[in-house]
């Protein structure tokens, strides 16, 4: 009954259908396990259609497997929660749009730090070196007439970044805060390299513009109290209409 059914042509028959069932997913995964699925059908057929087994045919067969197999750990390992550095764990969930195996590059190519005194880290008007993500602690922004304080959790320096402009606004971190922080050129290399790591660290960087540009404060309500030095110096230097 078995040879019944598996007849050679049906073993065709199903090979197609596995391989039209993964080109019809999107999911990358499983689209390749159904690739899979189909090439295992192949070489059985190639081993019993004819009197003696098709070799050439099974040879190449089995180096599709094989290149199918290699792009499939990589996507899984990309995915998994394995990939995930321990040393940045405890902020994984800060950058949603980043795969694990995006974040595991990208935490590779930052320092992370505590600043120890009120720093300045973009000044308005010139041109940036370096992309920061602020973990923890307070940011004192000044753009143009207006001054803010910002909550943490969001990128200083992405407009310089994207488009190579100048940085659109003034930032001070507070002493104690904790931050992230990457050269351009080191970012611009990797994305350079690895499209899918550019198009996720944009995504990200993109998420934390709309997040600023809904959450923004104007002059009139700058939080002045428990604001330490230099900022309140920056803050009284804001003209007064």
């Amino acid at each position: 009954m078995f040879e019944d059914v598996f007849t050679p042509a049906n073993l065709v028959y199903l090979a197609g259908a596995f391989y039209v069932a993964g080109l019809a997913i999107t999911n990358q995964i499983i689209l390749r396990l159904f690739i899979l699925g189909g090439t295992g059908v192949y070489l059985i057929y190639y081993s019993t259609i004819a009197e003696h087994p098709l070799w050439e045919a099974i040879y190449v067969s089995l180096l599709i497997g094989l290149a199918n197999v290699g792009g499939l750990t990589s996507l899984i390992a990309r995915n998994s929660r394995l990939a995930i550095p321990a040393a940045h764990a405890d902020i994984y969930f800060d950058f949603p749009n980043l795969p694990p195996g995006d974040f595991r590059a990208l935490m590779k190519l930052a320092k992370r730090s505590t600043v120890t005194d009120d720093r300045q880290v973009t000044v308005e008007g010139e041109a940036g070196e370096k992309l920061y993500y602020v973990i923890s602690g307070s940011t004192l922004v000044r753009k143009g007439d207006q001054a803010f304080i910002l909550a943490p959790n969001l990128f200083l320096g992405e407009i310089a970044f994207l488009i190579g402009a100048p940085s659109s606004a003034s930032a001070w971190l507070e002493e104690g805060a904790e931050v992230l922080e990457w050269r351009f050129d080191d970012l611009r290399r990797k994305c350079a390299r690895n499209t899918r790591f550019k198009l996720a660290l944009e995504a990200a960087i993109s998420a934390d513009l709309a997040h600023k540009v809904a959450h923004s404060m104007g002059r009139d309500a700058v939080r002045v109290d428990n604001i330490p030095k230099p900022m309140i110096d920056a803050l009284e230097t804001v003209p007064k209409n």
